[in-house]
């Protein structure tokens, strides 16, 4: 048992993750990282109800979520790390937490921002997180649900910015 996905959405909790992800990697527990909603009680409230009565729903500041990863309080469980943005990946990764592989689900479209995968759009500060979250060794893969095809994010970034 242990954290068994850390995934990157900008929308945390939705259809998605209850009925894509939660069915197929059976996990315990979801943990939130994201201020926003930590500080925000109707988010937190609307978060709740999405989630089967099984499943147990951490939300948290990003750094304590990232106190709760050093703890060791998220082994006893199947736990599914949900973040936003990918600097609050990289400040976990930073802070100690020790994550092999994120996925990377839902980055949505925005001004500025360049769509390199089907769910995911990044700007010049998504790609510099996401080249040093793969400078760390971290494998950074792309996909909507878990039986999607795993696309390499970084060889997507690649593609998507360098077309001769």
């Amino acid at each position: 048992m242990a954290i068994v996905l850390v995934r990157i959405d900008d929308r945390l909790v939705h259809g998605q993750i209850v009925q894509g992800w939660l069915k197929n990697i059976a996990v315990d527990k979801i943990a939130v990282a994201s201020d926003f909603v930590a500080n925000d009680n109707m988010q937190k409230i609307l978060m709740s109800l999405s989630v089967p009565n099984n499943v147990s729903l951490d939300i948290k500041t990003v750094e304590e979520i990232t106190q709760s990863i050093i703890n060791g309080e998220y082994e006893k469980l199947r736990t599914m790390i949900i973040a936003a943005k990918p600097e609050e990946i990289l400040y976990m990764v930073d802070k100690g937490a020790n994550f092999k592989q994120v996925n990377v689900g839902g980055m949505h479209y925005a001004q500025d921002k360049k769509q390199v995968l089907k769910n995911v759009f990044v700007d010049d500060k998504d790609i510099e997180v996401l080249k040093i979250l793969f400078q760390k060794g971290i494998e950074l893969e792309g996909r909507i649900l878990p039986l999607d095809e795993r696309i390499n994010v970084m060889e997507a970034i690649g593609k998507s910015f360098y077309k001769k």
